[in-house]
C-alpha cells in the first residue's frame, strides 16, 4: 500500500512540475473589430505615420492612416497607444524554435535526422508548439519563424509557423518552403574557440562540390522523367526547387563558396537564398547583378578573418543596404532568437538607415521567405500580425512589448523567466 501511495504521489508530483511550466494557451480568434491609436506606426515598408490609426477585423487589417483617417470606428474596440510605437511582427529565418529546447541537453534537440543526404527530412513534423522557449521569444516581439532542420550536406525542408498554436498541424504558415543546403568550406579549422588552430586549406573542398553537381544533375534527371518506375525519396523531394515551388537555402559565410552555390543554382534553374553570408560585403556587385537574397547571421560575432576590421560584421547590414541587396536578419539556434531585433537595432549604430533596419526583420524577412504577400508590413489587406511597444523595439534598454497580435489574435507576452522576475522582486521588497 505504502508503494502504491508512493507512486500516486510522484505522479501527482510530475503533472504538478508540468502544469507549472505548460505553454501558454493559444488565443482565441478575433472577436471583435480593434482600432489601435495614437501610435508612430513602422509600416515595415520604410514609411513612418505619426499618431496613426491601425485597424483590423477577423484577423486582417482593415484600415491604415493617421489621426485625420475619416471611417467609423464607433464599433471598434479601442487601444490607445498614444506615445508607443506599432511594427509588424518580427519574423525568424534559419531558427530551430520549438526544435531545440535546452541545447546543452541532448534529449531536448530534435533538430536532426541521421544522414548526410537528406531532403526528404521535414522540420515541420518535430515542431513543438509546448516549447517554453516559445513566449521568451514572442516577449521581444518575434511571432513567426522559419523552423529549419540541421545537420549533414543537405539538412532537409524548413516550413515557416506563426509563434501561437495548439500543435504543429495549426502552427504551419507556409509549409515545406525551403530545401537547406550545408556548402562545402574551403578551409579546414583545428582547434576551437578557447583554444584556437591552425587554418588549411580543405583539400576535399573541389570533391565535396563535385559530389553537389552530380546529385542535383541526378535529381534533375529525376524530375524530368516522365517514367518513374520506382519512387526515389530523395530525389522527389527535390523536384520542387526545379518546378520552383521550394527556393534553395545554402549555408555558408565565405565569398567563394556564396559565388559557386550562386552560379551552380542559376545553371539548374533554381532560386537561391545565401544564409550565414557573413563576406557578403566583399562581393555586393556579383550578389545584386545576380538579384540574391541574403540571410545575415549572428551580427552579434566577432570577424571571421584575423584581417577584417573588428566592427565588420556590425557594419555589414549597412554595406548591403546601401549596395541594394535584400537582406534579413537571423540569429543561429532557438533561444537566441530573442536578441533578433537587438541585432538590427546594433546595426543602426553602425550606419544602417533605421526603418531599414525594421524593413531587414519584417517586409525584407517575409519577401525572402516568400509570405510577403500577406505578412510582413502593416497594409490594408495582410494579416494583423503587429506588436505595440512602450519604448524602441530595437533597443534591450526601452523594450518593453505590451501587446501582441497573431492573426487579430491578442496573444500573452507574458514568459517563464518575467514570472520569476516579478516572484523574487516581491520576495525582497517583503523583506524590506
Amino acid at each position: 500500500m505504502n508503494v502504491f501511495k508512493n507512486i500516486i504521489v510522484a505522479i501527482l508530483t510530475i503533472l504538478s512540475i508540468q502544469v507549472s511550466v505548460a505553454q501558454q494557451t493559444p488565443a482565441p480568434p478575433q472577436a471583435k473589430p480593434i482600432v489601435i491609436m495614437g501610435a508612430t506606426a513602422h509600416l515595415g515598408n520604410g514609411e513612418v505615420i505619426e499618431n496613426s490609426i491601425i485597424a483590423f477585423d477577423q484577423g486582417k487589417i482593415t484600415a491604415v492612416g493617421n489621426q485625420a483617417l475619416a471611417q467609423d470606428f464607433s464599433n471598434h474596440q479601442k487601444i490607445d497607444a498614444t506615445g508607443k510605437h506599432i511594427y509588424p511582427g518580427f519574423i525568424a529565418p534559419n531558427s530551430q524554435i520549438g526544435l531545440v529546447e535546452i541545447e546543452a541537453v541532448r534529449a531536448t534537440r530534435d533538430s536532426r535526422e541521421i544522414g548526410y543526404l537528406k531532403p526528404h527530412v521535414r522540420s515541420i513534423i518535430a515542431y513543438s508548439t509546448d516549447s517554453r522557449v516559445t513566449p521568451t521569444i514572442r516577449s521581444n516581439g518575434v511571432l513567426l519563424s522559419q523552423v529549419v532542420p540541421q545537420g549533414g550536406r543537405i539538412s532537409g525542408q524548413s516550413s515557416i509557423v506563426h509563434l501561437d498554436a495548439w500543435n504543429w498541424e495549426d502552427a504551419i504558415y507556409k509549409i515545406d518552403d525551403a530545401i537547406h543546403l550545408n556548402w562545402p568550406s574551403a578551409f579546414s579549422y583545428s582547434g576551437w574557440w578557447a583554444e584556437p588552430g591552425t587554418i588549411k586549406a580543405n583539400k576535399n573542398y573541389e570533391k565535396n562540390t563535385r559530389e553537389i553537381e552530380t546529385f542535383f544533375q541526378e535529381a534533375k534527371a529525376y524530375h524530368k522523367s516522365t517514367n518513374r518506375s520506382k519512387k526515389n525519396l530523395l530525389f522527389d523531394a527535390m523536384t520542387g526547387l526545379f518546378d520552383g515551388s521550394k527556393t534553395l537555402h545554402v549555408h555558408t559565410s565565405y565569398a567563394r563558396s556564396m559565388m559557386s552555390a550562386v552560379l551552380m543554382a542559376e545553371k539548374h534553374g533554381v532560386k537561391i537564398v545565401l544564409v550565414g553570408a557573413g563576406e557578403a560585403w566583399k562581393i555586393t556587385d556579383f550578389l545584386k547583378k545576380h538579384k540574391t537574397f541574403v540571410i545575415l547571421s549572428d551580427v552579434h560575432s566577432l570577424p571571421s578573418r584575423t584581417d577584417d576590421d573588428i566592427d565588420q560584421v556590425f557594419k555589414t547590414p549597412s554595406i548591403l543596404a546601401k549596395a541594394g541587396i535584400t537582406f534579413c536578419f537571423s540569429m543561429n539556434g532557438a533561444w537566441q532568437q530573442r536578441n533578433l531585433p537587438f541585432q538590427a537595432g546594433h546595426a543602426v549604430g553602425f550606419g544602417l538607415d533605421y526603418e531599414k533596419a525594421i524593413k531587414a526583420l519584417t517586409s525584407d524577412a517575409a519577401k525572402i521567405l516568400g509570405i510577403d504577400k500577406t505578412t510582413g508590413s502593416l497594409v490594408r489587406g495582410k494579416d494583423a500580425t503587429l506588436i505595440i511597444a512602450d519604448g524602441d523595439a530595437l533597443d534591450m534598454r526601452t523594450c518593453k512589448i505590451q501587446h501582441a497580435f497573431i492573426q487579430g489574435r491578442k496573444i500573452d507576452v507574458d514568459n517563464k523567466q518575467k514570472a520569476l522576475a516579478r516572484k523574487f522582486r516581491k520576495k525582497y521588497a517583503d523583506q524590506k
